[in-house]
């Protein structure tokens, strides 16, 4: 699968509903139902590849600032629930994981507490597969590499959270007055 086809179907799974993750990924399970198997392990090596782009350690700390901390399975969700904000959110978020502050849903979250996560946008493919051939997908025979992240640095270190990503942390380290 190509990379706008796989953007397209994920268009296809927003449009209508509101964008509510849930409803965006029970679509995009929809959709890949009605393609050929073939298409459906496209879909899911295509995620893995998008998947492996966007493991970032500032993306990570942004998530972490976010949702008020975050595991290895938390940001792996995350990354699920920025997949159902679209192409053109998930690309600046991986280029620019400040970016996030300009998101409405985002800036809500500083006042609400609402944490982001959408692990079922990642069982997408797996859910159709199955769906379609009542069989489980096949191993990726060459799943994407997962990049080393020896730089991290500490997410509750709120002088390098500002540092890092100014616009989060003036939201999630010194939050808004309601």
């Amino acid at each position: 699968m190509r990379t706008d086809d796989f953007w397209q179907l994920i268009d296809r799974a927003r449009a209508g509903g509101g964008g509510e993750p849930h409803a965006v990924a029970a679509r995009a399970v929809a959709l890949l139902a009605e393609r050929d198997p073939e298409d459906i392990v496209g879909y899911a090596r295509h995620q893995a590849r998008v998947l492996s782009a966007s493991h970032k350690v500032d993306l990570w700390g942004a998530a972490y600032l976010i949702n008020g901390g975050v595991s290895d399975e938390g940001f792996h969700h995350f990354r699920g629930w920025l997949m159902t904000q679209g192409r053109e959110v998930f690309a600046r978020a991986v280029a620019d994981p400040d970016s996030l502050a300009g998101l409405s849903q985002v800036r809500a979250a500083s006042l609400s507490g609402e944490e982001f996560s959408a692990a079922e946008m990642l069982a997408a493919p797996w859910d159709a597969y199955r769906r379609v051939t009542a069989a489980e997908l096949p191993a990726d025979p060459e799943p994407a590499p997962v990049p080393d992240l020896n730089d991290f640095w500490d997410f509750d270190d709120e002088e390098e959270a500002k540092r890092r990503l100014p616009r989060l942390a003036a939201l999630f380290v010194e939050p808004p007055a309601e």
